[in-house]
């Protein structure tokens, strides 16, 4: 379990590829996951954003990533993108916010008597469009 403090902006904060499994993060305040850059897989997780008067600033998952970026000395073209995978999300107002040109994609949530599983995309849809989304959670 991670556990964020209330003055931080962000549990974690990636700017690489990598994947998250089966690990529980916690926030009072802000996100639990803020991903930058390249593609971030989140397997099996639970994301807690703590309930305070302040949930509309709270959110599982920011991305902030563009669509793709060019690494110069490979002059490859990497990819970025988030991939959520039966991963429980509990609290905020929202569970996911893009800022980039990225946008939420293929959502699907399992509801149970005690959580909700989500499984989604967040990836590039058009690359001439800039858009902002959320997803509220249908329960607190």
């Amino acid at each position: 379990m991670h556990v964020c403090s209330l003055f931080l902006n962000s549990a974690l904060e990636f700017m690489s590829t990598c994947k998250l499994a089966n690990l529980t993060v916690r926030t009072e305040l802000g996100c639990c996951l803020l991903h930058r850059s390249g593609k971030l897989t989140i397997d099996g997780c639970i994301l807690q954003c703590e309930s305070n008067p302040l949930d509309h600033l709270s959110y599982a998952i920011i991305s902030t990533a563009g669509a793709a970026e060019v690494i110069p000395s490979a002059l490859k073209t990497c990819s970025n993108g988030v991939s959520v995978l039966k991963t429980r999300i509990e609290g905020g107002a929202k569970a996911v916010l893009t800022s980039g040109t990225l946008s939420l994609q293929r959502v699907r949530v399992i509801y149970t008597r005690t959580s909700l599983f989500f499984w989604f995309e967040v990836e590039s849809s058009d690359k001439n469009t800039v858009q902002s989304a959320s997803v509220e959670l249908p329960i607190s």
